[in-house]
């Protein structure tokens, strides 16, 4: 499972296994703070809302830093987070520094606090290595037939031959897809030692070639999933939804939403060193 739906929102369960872990703490420090006669304005309600917002600039900034070269061309797009570029242990490191300097000026603070963070930390960790299970005992590349443009039935692990493999499920109505589409293209020609293949969900060969001509596309691996197969396979709800495999086959990262050109080098690195999730 990669996402799931609210409402006419597709959310990676990623994301919502950290909102989850910070209600947690929230609840948790709350409890403890009402124990201990924490007053309204001084519990964790006031600070760890603060760490999360420390935790989430530093991390972009961090994670900016590294792929600089990448947003120097678009300088405006360092500040576009849909893109998922964020530094995880940068973020985590500046959020505790926050913890900790606010429990030493405020010492009615430290128990609840500390237990709101161990709430957290333990709902995250319990949900990631829960989710993470679930998708180790996945098959690799999904077994799922696909057609070409031409009519003629594929399937992605012939596409592989043993190479690392992005695999994009788009659509020509979502805007995020079509967004992405020049840097998976320009990446495509760049990253020859990798195979990249775009899968249309539940589209035509006839729309998918005007697209293509109107947005002057040359992409090579296009393949067709009328009924939407594939996405129901890897378990997921939004797109576009980019899968990263390893040579070995193993799904190693998995992006929804739009990559940039920054995110989609941190990933790519990912998959060039067998690097497993």
């Amino acid at each position: 499972m990669l996402s799931v739906n609210l409402g006419p929102l597709g959310l990676s369960v990623d994301r919502l296994i950290v909102v989850f872990a910070f209600l947690a703490a929230l609840v948790v420090g709350w409890l403890a703070g009402r124990r201990r006669s924490v007053g309204r304005g001084e519990g964790v309600g006031a600070v760890l809302p603060d760490m999360l917002l420390v935790g989430l600039l530093v991390g972009r900034v961090a994670f900016v830093a590294r792929w600089f070269e990448s947003y120097r061309e678009q300088p405006w797009s360092m500040f576009d987070i849909r893109d998922g570029g964020f530094d995880v242990w940068a973020g985590l490191a500046a959020a505790l520094l926050l913890a900790a300097w606010q429990s030493w000026r405020r010492p009615k603070l430290r128990v609840p606090l500390a237990a709101g963070l161990a709430a957290g930390a333990l709902a995250w960790g319990g949900l990631t290595v829960g989710v993470y299970q679930i998708r180790e005992s996945m098959p690799g590349v999904p077994d799922t037939t696909l057609q070409s443009m031409a009519g003629e039935s594929t399937r992605l692990a012939a596409l592989a031959q043993g190479r690392p493999m992005v695999v994009n499920l788009w659509a020509t109505w979502c805007p995020p897809c079509v967004r992405e589409m020049p840097v998976l293209a320009a990446a495509q020609q760049r990253e020859r030692g990798i195979i990249f293949v775009f899968v249309n969900q539940s589209e035509g060969a006839p729309r998918v070639e005007r697209f293509m001509a109107e947005r002057k596309l040359a992409l090579d691996n296009m393949l067709l999933d009328p009924g939407g197969e594939l996405a129901r396979a890897v378990g997921s709800r939004a797109m576009p939804t980019t899968l990263f495999y390893d040579a070995q086959g193993r799904l190693v990262d998995v992006h929804l939403g739009a990559v940039s050109d920054a995110s989609l080098a941190a990933k790519l690195g990912r998959i060039r060193s067998g690097a497993s999730r």
